[in-house]
């Protein structure tokens, strides 16, 4: 009786290094610069709708903390018990109030607001971030709860230019720096480049969009005055972004937003000459 035997062949091996000329096979190119994550357009939007919430509770804790800390400080003869009224109240509105610890020199309701924050634990964003003067309708809630929104941006804007400038030469001068601003990261984060860049070659630009994207969907049912309010508050990222950006570049620029009508926009960026 014949006996009939089975040949086991190994499969063959086929290198992807062997087919290509290049050292560089497609797993190492996927290691060093991997896809693009995309994510919903409309998602950014969204998280802000619930992030401006949650910031403006957190404002109010922490606000509350301060101002409890305050009165257990007027209470104890630690501080003046007029500090927080009158002129010094207005003094330290002026100068901004410092509600998450963002130190003001000098006395009055700002030197007085200044040790209380450092005293109830809460942290110190630095000299990066200056809250603008709050007008006669908003509360320290609001300037907190821009304040926060900035501090985000910054990390934002900061990690974005640092992507992005990754292949790129060193910028020549300021005017270089900002027009990889209007195109490069308005691009990336917005979609579209700025529509208006004027300069008075002294460090001062003004960039222009009439049609920004952070503050298009807003809107509100007590009219276009509260529709604004609401704008004011959501750029307060867009600026962080803008200065984040500029500071791993290594300015440390001032930037002020002014919002005229929804949907356009103007940013001032003023640069240390030189």
């Amino acid at each position: 009786m014949a006996l009939r035997t089975n040949t086991l062949q190994s499969p063959a091996y086929t290198s992807t290094a062997a087919s290509s000329s290049s050292l560089v096979t497609p797993s190492l190119t996927l290691l060093a610069d991997p896809p693009i994550r995309l994510a919903d357009g409309a998602a950014l939007d969204y998280l802000m709708i619930e992030m401006v919430g949650v910031l403006r509770e957190s404002a109010g804790v922490a606000n509350e903390r301060v101002r409890k800390v305050e009165r257990e400080m007027k209470e104890a003869g630690l501080v003046d018990a007029t500090s927080g009224t009158g002129a010094g109240k207005e003094k330290g509105k002026k100068e901004g109030r410092e509600s998450i610890g963002v130190g003001v020199p000098g006395g009055g309701a700002g030197g007085t607001r200044s040790r209380v924050s450092s005293i109830a634990g809460m942290s110190t964003v630095g000299d990066i971030i200056s809250p603008a003067p709050a007008g006669p309708e908003e509360s320290d809630e609001e300037e907190s709860v821009r304040t926060r929104l900035e501090a985000i941006g910054l990390h934002i804007g900061g990690n974005v230019a640092e992507r992005l400038c990754r292949d790129r030469p060193r910028f020549g001068d300021t005017l270089d720096v900002v027009k990889f601003i209007c195109k490069d990261v308005w691009s990336a984060c917005w979609d579209k480049q700025v529509d208006n860049l004027r300069t008075n070659h002294r460090g001062v630009y003004v960039l222009q969009d009439n049609q920004f994207k952070p503050i298009t969907r807003i809107s509100s049912y007590d009219g276009p005055a509260s529709a604004l309010r609401r704008a004011r508050t959501h750029i307060a990222l867009s600026v962080g972004i803008i200065k984040g950006a500029l500071a791993r570049m290594g300015y440390q620029a001032t930037v002020t937003p002014e919002i005229q009508h929804v949907p356009q926009c103007t940013f001032q960026i003023k640069l240390p000459r030189g």
